[in-house]
């Protein structure tokens, strides 16, 4: 898979942008502020149908205006595809495959595949369940751009249900009752199936991060991986049925695969509680190449490779390994100084105050 141009119109601090990129590695260069992670947010939005940043979209739409465009020439398996995301604040944003309109989002998703490794990837470990449940979803859709309607629904399922109980004021009337009968039959049927892939995901992602831990560590240190879902037992059924006097209660859905977690642990401990912060960056590094790898045994091409600034945050062997480990593929790197010895850019280009230019 291959980023061949990107076009950027209104689009953070970018009025307007057209962007070659090369096969190998482009190189991002200039000083904090100035737009380099702008570049890599907006390939990975094509990837992702929004902002691995978090960002809500009137975020990313210049000041200003009201709407941004992404546009990009995407190869994949000799095929080449146009995309084109305009991002409308205060309404719904406009896709586009090849000057056709999409309505749903997951018929956009899918056609770039991005692998995003960023200074910020520490969360997933250090962060709460919902940073390591939004990762192996985001895979499963990288994986097949079909499970993102499933993702969806899901949220849909969720967000009706969570109204219900929240209108409900604590009362479990006949009608509440029928009503919440419907939504967890509904709940049940599209949770299980999500969670039935994530478990299927994780079964094939966790010998590959765990061999990546090792040669991150020199073989110092064993990973295990598991899903942890407070209902299994009794299966979700049966724990929404329990559930749901404190569900009333609490004006939320306590149960469901909302919840569920990702163990993950370093020599039997709890990576987030009792690995040191440089275990942990490795445990991160090992998550994204370990998750690149999978999706790319399941697609039969890679991913592009997003390197938004995070040597700056690796010591010099943990940098070198993760060099060392990369796969040879499309990557863009952004970086403020440097390059570290061993990444050599096919194309370098400087961003400042908005503006890009080759070097």
């Amino acid at each position: 898979m291959l980023v061949r141009r990107l076009w950027l119109k209104d689009f953070r601090n970018y009025k307007a942008v057209e962007l070659d990129l090369s096969d190998g590695v482009t190189a991002v260069v200039g000083a904090n502020g100035q737009g380099k992670t702008n570049l890599v947010e907006a390939i990975a939005w094509l990837a992702r149908g929004s902002s691995f940043r978090g960002a809500a979209v009137e975020s990313m739409v210049r000041f200003g205006v009201d709407r941004a465009v992404i546009r990009a020439e995407v190869e994949d398996a000799g095929r080449t595809t146009l995309l084109e995301a305009e991002l409308v604040v205060g309404g719904r944003n406009r896709l586009q495959v090849n000057h056709n309109r999409v309505s749903r989002q997951g018929d956009f998703v899918g056609h770039v595949r991005a692998t995003i490794f960023g200074p910020d990837d520490l969360v997933l470990v250090k962060g709460g369940p919902a940073e390591r449940r939004r990762y192996l979803d985001d895979l499963l859709v990288d994986v097949a751009s079909s499970n993102h309607g499933l993702r969806s629904d899901l949220d849909r399922i969720l967000r009706q249900r969570n109204s219900l109980l929240r209108q409900a004021g604590g009362r479990n009337t006949p009608e509440v009752s029928t009503s919440l009968d419907v939504w967890d039959s509904k709940l049940c049927e599209v949770g299980g199936d999500l969670v039935a892939r994530r478990i299927d995901l994780l079964e094939g992602l966790a010998p590959v991060a765990g061999e990546l831990v090792g040669s991150l560590s020199n073989g110092r240190s064993e990973l295990q991986m598991a899903y942890e879902c407070a209902w299994e037992g009794e299966g979700l059924a049966g724990s929404l049925a329990r559930a749901r006097p404190d569900d009333l209660r609490r004006g939320t859905s306590t149960v469901g695969p909302h919840r569920d977690e990702v163990g993950l642990s370093i020599d039997g401990l709890s990576a987030r509680g009792h690995a040191s912060q440089g275990e942990q960056r490795s445990l991160a590094v090992a998550l994204r190449l370990a998750g690149h790898r999978v999706v790319t045994s399941h697609t039969g091409s890679d991913p592009v490779i997003l390197l938004d600034d995070v040597f700056s945050e690796l010591d010099p062997d943990r940098a070198a390994a993760l060099i060392e480990l990369l796969p040879q593929t499309q990557t863009v790197v952004t970086t403020a100084g440097d390059l570290p010895a061993g990444v050599t850019a096919d194309r370098r280009i400087r961003a400042e105050s908005g503006v890009v230019m080759p070097t």
